[in-house]
């Protein structure tokens, strides 16, 4: 499982929420090739508002998801190229590029 949480500019949550939208709507037989092609069984995001400002969390389940980011960043389809720019227009995120900063580190967990 892949868990992400990217700040996301203010002025681009309305034009967020349309692309969201689309993979639901008018993109969705691609983005259903896209996460098989990755091995997601699961791609979901969630629009959090805090004080600090817009936050998306995305959650991937299935075999890919310890490597989505990997495999999407050594892609070079049309959809993972035009996902690889909406991620750095929307986030500030190059995928392409380690995360900045430390690994998140796991504090609790029920297993």
């Amino acid at each position: 499982m892949g868990l992400i949480l990217a700040p996301l500019k203010k002025e681009k949550v309305d034009a967020w929420k349309d692309w969201a939208k689309s993979f639901s709507g008018e993109q969705s037989q691609a983005f259903n090739e896209f996460n098989k092609k990755h091995g997601l069984t699961r791609h979901d995001a969630w629009l959090a508002e805090t004080p600090d400002g817009p936050v998306v969390v995305v959650l991937h389940e299935g075999p890919g998801a310890d490597n989505f980011m990997q495999s999407v960043a050594a892609a070079d389809g049309p959809f993972e190229n035009s996902f690889k720019e909406k991620v750095l227009e929307f986030h500030d995120m190059d995928i392409s590029a380690p995360p900045p900063g430390p690994a998140p580190v796991k504090m609790i967990s029920s297993d």
